[in-house]
């Protein structure tokens, strides 16, 4: 019970409740985690919750909770990737008391996992900050340095939005697409007349250029957005003919990258630190790149490419973020300012004095080598 359906499960029979008995007379209900409302009344001995660390509606655990009032001790069974949400950090909280934590990794699993799966997810995770969370089940903490943490995250959600004045479904195209692929950020966000921005929906994941033109063209028709924004700087002009095989009359508006992520991210971030931005509902892998989104932030040791944020920095520029006034001449005045410093550091490594060796020693060994002698 309360767990979010699979995609063997007909989602319009979980929205009424599927009921499967059993020979000793007892039902088990299923239950979407989408749906808090439908665990209003019901009453339970026991249930089951699967990826409770990724239940985009968190109020759903306390109507479950509600309804655990038959017999002498209900209890419920959790089975999650431990994301540091806060029901999850919580839970782990009260360890040793009325919670009981159980911890295995995907190593210890091995034996029920195919060959196939095993060996894809140790390639992509294995010696990543992110492996510890998805191999090894630890519960990884805020990052240090990093633009947005898990308690203002919290502070900012929405149980629902309020009238948006205008609506946008931002896209960050990946290069390619396959199993190894980079994924496709996709983030539908509104603005309200106050200037507030609000995230609506994260549909981001591994697509065909094709899938994932549909699932934008959808998002914009399903949140009756104003316009499609999308990165172009590697699909140029690619990216829109996409969406236009789909809709040929979809409004469209193409963002090219001029500054490095973090950047652009920054504008976003303060935003979120004046209360100005809010989550309806919870994004558990958005918020998971968020909350590791670093200023030196480095893909190959993080294990994965920040496109979640990607999209939500463009979706969010484009809603609320005020241009500075001279914008260009001040990303001018950067570039030349970082590129004349690194031209003195350059100068000053020239300058040191070359130490100077006995022939024989193993410094000057080394010294030779470097030089190629």
């Amino acid at each position: 019970m309360g767990y979010k359906e699979r995609a063997q499960n007909n989602r319009s029979e979980a929205k009424l409740g599927h009921y499967q008995p059993w020979p000793n007379g007892a039902i088990a209900t299923t239950f979407s985690a989408e749906e808090p409302e439908r665990l209003r009344g019901p009453q339970h001995d026991a249930a089951v919750c699967d990826e409770l660390g990724s239940w985009s509606r968190p109020e759903t655990w306390d109507m479950l909770q509600f309804g655990l009032r038959l017999g002498r001790n209900p209890r419920c069974l959790v089975a999650t990737t431990p994301r540091p949400t806060r029901l999850i950090r919580e839970l782990l909280a009260r360890e040793g008391r009325d919670v009981v934590v159980t911890r295995g990794s995907t190593y210890e699993n091995r034996a029920n996992l195919a060959p196939g799966f095993f060996d894809q997810v140790i390639r992509k995770y294995e010696g990543t900050r992110l492996g510890r969370q998805e191999l090894l089940a630890e519960v990884l903490e805020d990052t240090p340095g990093a633009l947005w943490n898990r308690e203002a995250l919290d502070q900012c959600r929405r149980e629902q939005a309020p009238a948006l004045l205008r609506v946008v479904v931002a896209i960050d195209p990946a290069v390619t697409s396959g199993e190894d692929a980079d994924e496709t950020g996709i983030i539908v966000a509104g603005k309200d007349a106050g200037g507030h921005g609000y995230v609506l929906a994260d549909l981001s994941g591994r697509y065909s250029p094709a899938d994932w033109a549909k699932t934008a063209i959808s998002a914009y028709r399903s949140h009756r957005a104003d316009r499609i924004v999308a990165e172009v700087n590697n699909g140029g002009e690619m990216v829109e003919a996409t969406l236009r095989m789909v809709d040929p009359n979809v409004p469209f508006t193409a963002v090219r990258a001029s500054r490095g992520k973090v950047t652009r991210a920054e504008p976003v971030a303060a935003l979120y630190e004046q209360g100005r931005v809010h989550h309806v509902g919870a994004f558990s892998e958005l918020e998971d790149q968020m909350c590791g989104f670093t200023t030196d932030f480095d893909r190959q040791s993080a294990g994965y490419s920040p496109d979640r944020v990607d999209a939500l920095v463009w979706g969010l520029s484009d809603l609320v973020v005020e241009p500075m006034p001279s914008q260009g001449m001040f990303d001018l005045m950067r570039t030349q300012a970082t590129a004349l410093a690194a031209k003195n550091r350059a100068a000053i490594e020239a300058a040191r004095p070359t130490p100077t060796y006995a022939p024989g020693s193993v410094e000057y060994a080394a010294q030779q080598r470097a030089k190629g002698m």
